[in-house]
């Protein structure tokens, strides 16, 4: 069972989390190319924002982790990388903390939002949270060191800025920020966000997080059964300067939209158990390959 981190208001914790499952990878196989317009949100959703800026589980019983140890000798052995359950279950009640500036690049941004929520009302901090965790466990019984940059789906925060700086402090070898957008109830998809060059912050992680996100598209893509998104990014890819949780990481990192909350059919999968397991899967995937190619 997954080991318990007392909470606090906001945890800079970098905790390496460990499990050995017994679960296999499923599928692999698709890509793509850039992107949104700069100013542009595509987690922006009435009445709801996404994932940085205003505009913009199956916890399997857990506070954050688990008990065991990496696999022995798997292939991921020796790898670290860090999964970002967007947004936090507390945000909504403090809205002073996690409206506080933050550094984000070259400019400021909130410190974090309160993401969206499906017409019925499953929240996107939930969803994020108990999709990170079925990742987190695929990628322990493949041997990997799994850092979550957030211990439960309780607290509040961290702040865009920690979020980077635990993959930064950890030293990952890959980051993936997990997501679902909040966009038009006619659009539908998922779509991978990667650093846009931004001089003196992701010169240097730019070319990586690119590669990370393609493996990362192309493995969704078939394990999920979630289209490319139609109503933003091209092709389900997207390149931006504007987000911190990029700016900030020194570390190859991407966003992952998985899909639209409010959009009838993406919801529907989003709220099955099942499909959370499928989409772990993929996400898995896309990571393994990634790593196992470096």
């Amino acid at each position: 069972m997954p080991v318990s981190v007392p909470p606090g208001p906001r945890s800079r914790a970098v905790r390496a989390l460990s499990l050995a499952s017994s679960v296999l990878f499923l599928t692999a196989a698709c890509s793509a190319s850039t992107g949104t317009p700069s100013g542009a949100d595509p987690t922006a959703a009435p009445p709801l924002p996404g994932p940085e800026d205003g505009a913009d589980p199956s916890d399997g019983g857990a506070s954050g982790g688990s008990d065991g140890e990496p696999a022995d000798d798997g292939p991921l052995d020796s790898r670290v990388v860090v999964i970002d359950p967007g947004h936090n279950g507390g945000n909504a009640s403090a809205s002073d903390e996690i409206s506080a500036m933050v550094p984000a690049g070259p400019n400021e941004k909130a410190c974090d939002t309160v993401g969206t929520e499906t017409t019925s009302g499953y929240a996107e901090h939930e969803f994020n949270w108990e999709l990170s965790v079925l990742v987190e466990e695929r990628l322990e019984a493949e041997g990997a060191t799994v850092v979550l940059t957030r211990e439960d789906n309780e607290g509040v925060g961290p702040c865009i800025d920690e979020r980077a700086g635990i993959g930064n402090e950890a030293g990952a070898d890959a980051a993936v920020s997990i997501h679902a957008d909040g966009g038009p109830e006619s659009g539908r998809g998922f779509h991978v966000i990667t650093p846009g060059d931004v001089d003196g912050f992701t010169d240097d992680i730019v070319e990586p997080s690119r590669l990370l996100a393609e493996d990362l598209h192309h493995a969704y893509l078939e394990g999920s059964g979630v289209p490319t998104a139609d109503y933003l990014a091209d092709e389900g890819l997207d390149v931006r300067t504007d987000l911190g949780g990029l700016n900030m990481s020194d570390v190859p990192k991407v966003f992952l939209e998985t899909g639209n909350m409010r959009n009838p059919e993406d919801a529907a999968l989003m709220k099955d158990p099942e499909w959370r397991k499928r989409a772990a899967d993929a996400i898995a995937l896309g990571l393994s390959t990634y790593l196992t190619r470096q």
